[in-house]
C-alpha cells in the first residue's frame, strides 16, 4: 500500500531523527526535514510546519505536535504554530492572489474567505477541505422543514399563514403549553413554520450562512450552535412568553447569524470578505425583517381564540445563544472545544439555564396559576 506523504514524512521523523523514542526531536533537524522532503506536501501545511519550528523556543519539536498538525486535528501545537510562529508567511502570498484554480477550488476559497480571519487559518483549510463528508447537515434540515411544509401545505390546503388553520397546531411536532410535557416537542417545533414567508426567509439565512459555516466547522460544531439556539427558543418561551405556541427553525437561525455576525465584527481587520459592511447590514436587515414579522403575527387577532399565535421569544434566545456559546465555537477553529476555558464556561452556563427551564415549566405553571389554552 502506498503511504501518503504525511505517513511518509511522520516515519521518518521518527526512525530517523528520535531513535531514542524520546518524543522530541531538535528544530534544527526537523527544518532539514523539511528542506529534504517538504516539496511531498502543500506549500501551505509547509509554512505552517516552519511556524511550529520557530516558535519553540527550547530547540526542540514535539512528535505528537507533528501528527496533530499533520492530521488535521485541533490542537495546542496548531494554536501555537499560528500565534507564535516567527515567519508570518513571508514567502508565499495570499491565498486571493493564486491562479489557475478550478471551481471546486474557487468555492473553497470563497468559503475560507467568508468565515475566517487568518491567512493561515485560510490558507490551512484550503488544503485540507476535501468535501468528505460534504456540508450535508443543514441542507438535510433545510428539506426536511420545506418538506414538512409543503406536506402540511397540501393537507391544510393553505400556504400563507398556515397557522391560522384550526388543525395547524393539533400536528405532533410544533410546542403548545398544554402539552409541554411532551419533550420533543421543545426541538420539533423547528419543522413547522407558520407561512412560506416565515420559511421562506429562515431558509435563506440558514443556506447562506449554516453551509458555509458547516463547510469549515463541521457538523457537530454547527449543528451544537442550530440546536442549542432551537432549544434555547422553545424554553425562553416557556419561560417568558407562558400561554404562546412557538413554530418555526428561527432560533437556531438566528443562533448561526449571530454567532457569525459577531464573530466578523470581531475580527473586523482580518475577516477579507468582499462588501463585509454592506452585506452585513443585509443580514440585519433580513433579520430585522423576519423578527418584525413574528411581533406581528404574535399580536395579531387570533386565528381561533383563546389560544393566541405563535411566540416570538425563540428568535431571542437563538441569539442570546449565538452571542455567547456561538461565538466560542466559531473563533477555535484550529483548536478543540474540549481545551478551551471559555467554551465550559459558557456550556456550563446554557446547562444552568435548561436545568432551571426545566423546573421552571415542572413547577410554576401551577404555582402561578397561569390559564392556559385549551389543548388544540
Amino acid at each position: 500500500m502506498t503511504r501518503c506523504p504525511q505517513q511518509k514524512m511522520a516515519d521518518i521523523l521518527q526512525e530517523k531523527y528520535d531513535p531514542e523514542s524520546s518524543g522530541f526531536i531538535s528544530t534544527e533537524r526537523f527544518r532539514d526535514l523539511l528542506a529534504a522532503h517538504g516539496s511531498e506536501l502543500d506549500p501551505h501545511k509547509v509554512e505552517v510546519l516552519l511556524a511550529l519550528a520557530d516558535s519553540n523556543a527550547d530547540g526542540k519539536i514535539c512528535y505528537q505536535d507533528f501528527v496533530n498538525l499533520m492530521s488535521n486535528k485541533r490542537s495546542n501545537s496548531f494554536r501555537r504554530a499560528i500565534l507564535q510562529g516567527g515567519r508570518q508567511l513571508k514567502e508565499a502570498g495570499a491565498l486571493r492572489d493564486e491562479v489557475g484554480l478550478g471551481l471546486s477550488q474557487r468555492l473553497v476559497r470563497h468559503v475560507a474567505y467568508e468565515t475566517l480571519p487568518r491567512e493561515v487559518d485560510r490558507k490551512w483549510y484550503f488544503d485540507s477541505y476535501t468535501c468528505c463528508p460534504p456540508p450535508w447537515l443543514i441542507l438535510a434540515i433545510t428539506v426536511a422543514e420545506a418538506a414538512v411544509f409543503i406536506y402540511y401545505g397540501l393537507l391544510l390546503d393553505r400556504w400563507v399563514l398556515q397557522v391560522s388553520s384550526p388543525s395547524f397546531l393539533r400536528s405532533p411536532l410544533p410546542y403548545h403549553p398544554q402539552l409541554r410535557a411532551q419533550a420533543w416537542r421543545y426541538i420539533s417545533y423547528a419543522f413547522m413554520h407558520a407561512g412560506i414567508d416565515h420559511l421562506g426567509l429562515n431558509m435563506a439565512m440558514q443556506l447562506l450562512v449554516g453551509v458555509p459555516l458547516e463547510m469549515v466547522h463541521g457538523a457537530l460544531r454547527i449543528g451544537l450552535i442550530y440546536v442549542c439556539g432551537v432549544l434555547a427558543g422553545s424554553l425562553a418561551v416557556s419561560i417568558t412568553d407562558m400561554t404562546a405556541p412557538v413554530v418555526g427553525s428561527s432560533g437556531g437561525v438566528y443562533a448561526l447569524v449571530s454567532a457569525h455576525l459577531a464573530n466578523v465584527v470581531m475580527n473586523w481587520s482580518g475577516m477579507k470578505c468582499q462588501f463585509k459592511l454592506f452585506r452585513m447590514a443585509m443580514a440585519l436587515v433580513c433579520m430585522s425583517v423576519e423578527f418584525g414579522r413574528a411581533v406581528w403575527l404574535r399580536f395579531y387577532p387570533q386565528a381561533f381564540p383563546p389560544c393566541p399565535n405563535p411566540s416570538f421569544v425563540a428568535h431571542l434566545g437563538g441569539v442570546m445563544v449565538g452571542l455567547t456559546l456561538g461565538v466560542v465555537v466559531l473563533q477555535n477553529y484550529e483548536q478543540r472545544l474540549q481545551e478551551q476555558s471559555l467554551f465550559w464556561i459558557f456550556f456550563s452556563v446554557y446547562f444552568l439555564f435548561v436545568l432551571c427551564a426545566v423546573f421552571w415549566n415542572i413547577f410554576a405553571y401551577s404555582l402561578l396559576d397561569v390559564r392556559l389554552p385549551p389543548t388544540p
